[in-house]
């Protein structure tokens, strides 16, 4: 990317949506633009864990808003990523389709992890460079993020399902502060978040830093009533916890700093802190201006430059975990590569990636079993904590790697979509040609797509020189009739 390159980010969160649009001046991202609105969706998920239909058009009508100001942005200069909301929503699917198409850009969902990750990235980029070592909170509508780190390497991440806006539906449901709610809040909160005692206990870092809304909320309050600026003591939380306790109800909480969006939620916020000061020993908290969206947006930077791809770090990773014949998965992954760059039309770098990662992890699953490993493999890809992956793109993963044995009606509905029938009509070639698990003679091998009728072509004399190849290329075609499409094995 140049100096001067527009990038943006949309965080949908269980409390607020926010957007920031930033500016790329040689290797930093300098604000440009910063908006948000509070969606409150964390509070409107059902007892089956749907979101209302209220809920979803707070959002929609907010992405709506988003999106007239990123009109005319290129896709690779916007990341949009939704959090523990949605995690839970089972009726996600029908959100982010429409969100997507409002906004004009795909909604990545993230894992827990994954955000924590995000968010360490957010904080550590606005931090003056040090070699200390950092705990970083975060706490969010409906999760709370704990991250050790470095620098910008974020070394142990974690994500609870405890947050300011789900902590304050439960416990000050009518709004009333009294001590019996508080412990109740506080207790609940230590016990989802005890194994963090451990974890992140304070002999694992050198200072803490808080970041996003409640930390942010908190300090701003503590600052205006002289408890220091950019600080959260244990002092100024006791102060704070009796002024909430002499209000009674959050609609008489009169607090220099606290904006009118936060009052609501300010009881199940502070309850949080509270219980993570006596979790980790802690004595003080230093707010931080970074985010999950400033995360997201050096993410984005970071992928332009070769080799610094953290998903690709993550393919690696789960390879060397599980065991994976490397020499194998890299020959099948050039070969499918090499036969995709034949096909695929102009502009399909991304999914030309996303195939040679799917190859690389094609036989994941053998370290499991043998039998059905390619299921075992797409349950691993659908349930692996990775970082830099979307769980939609680890689903993508998944669907590939179910789908390049046996028969292919079980991804009967996938092969709607063009470009992954087109992979998996690669993969499936390439595992067919280097079968036997040595350097294939693929000299002349063509695929070619017209419409929905791929065609597979060799040299001639390649089926005589090579025939188990030829036979499971014929059977390749026979595994295609029942699908929308043709595949043609022309074999000399």
């Amino acid at each position: 990317m140049q100096d001067g390159t527009l990038l943006a980010a949309v965080d949908l969160g269980s409390n607020s949506f926010r957007l920031e649009i930033g500016r790329l001046d040689h290797g930093f991202i300098h604000r440009v633009e910063y908006r948000k609105e509070t969606v409150r969706q964390g509070g409107d998920l059902d007892e089956e864990r749907n979101l209302s239909a209220d809920a979803m058009q707070r959002g929609w009508d907010c992405l709506a808003r988003f999106a007239e100001r990123l009109a005319g942005f290129a896709p690779a200069r916007v990341r949009a990523v939704a959090t523990q909301t949605l995690r839970e929503a089972r009726n996600r699917e029908e959100f982010i389709r429409r969100g997507g198409e409002i906004l004009g850009f795909p909604i990545e969902v993230v894992s827990g992890p994954e955000e924590a990750r995000l968010i360490y990235q957010g904080v550590s980029r606005l931090l003056p460079q040090s070699d200390e070592r950092r705990l970083v909170v975060d706490i969010g509508g409906r999760s709370t993020e704990l991250i050790l780190g470095r620098q910008f390497t974020a070394s142990a991440v974690a994500s609870y399902r405890v947050g300011s806006v789900a902590w304050s539906a439960r416990y000050f449901a009518d709004g009333a502060f009294t001590r019996e709610a508080f412990q109740a809040a506080e207790t609940a909160a230590r016990a989802v978040l005890d194994e963090a005692a451990q974890a992140y206990h304070g002999g694992l870092w050198d200072v803490a830093y808080g970041s996003s809304g409640t930390m942010g909320a908190v300090g701003t309050v503590l600052a205006a009533a002289g408890h220091g600026e950019g600080r959260i003591t244990r002092a100024g939380l006791d102060w704070l916890h009796e002024q909430l306790l002499r209000a009674r109800h959050a609609d008489r909480v009169r607090l220099e700093g606290l904006k009118e969006d936060r009052r609501p939620v300010i009881g199940g916020g502070v309850s949080i802190v509270r219980a993570l000061f006596d979790l980790l020993g802690l004595e003080q908290i230093t707010v931080a201006q970074g985010a999950l969206r400033q995360g997201a947006l050096y993410d984005l930077l970071d992928r332009e430059q070769p080799g610094a791809d953290l998903r690709s770090a993550s393919v690696q990773g789960l390879v060397q975990r599980f065991g994976v014949d490397e020499a194998h998965a890299a020959r099948v992954a050039a070969l499918a590569g090499r036969l995709f760059a034949q096909a695929a039309p102009t502009g399909s770098e991304d999914a030309a990636r996303q195939l040679r990662w799917a190859a690389r992890l094609h036989e994941i699953g053998c370290r499991i079993s043998h039998d059905g490993y390619h299921r075992h493999g797409a349950y691993i890809l659908d349930h692996a904590d990775a970082a830099g992956f979307a769980q939609a793109e680890l689903h993508a993963l998944s669907q590939l790697v179910l789908g390049h044995r046996g028969k292919l009606r079980k991804l009967e509905a996938a092969l709607a979509d063009p470009v992954l029938a087109l992979q998996l009509m690669c993969l499936r070639t390439a595992v067919a040609v280097c079968h036997a698990r040595r350097e294939p003679d693929a000299e002349g091998l063509e695929l070619r797509l017209h419409g929905r009728c791929c065609t597979v072509r060799t040299r001639p004399g390649w089926a005589q020189a090579y025939p188990q190849s030829a036979y499971l290329l014929r059977e390749e075609a026979q595994a295609w009739q029942k699908t929308p499409w043709d595949y043609c094995a022309e074999l000399a």
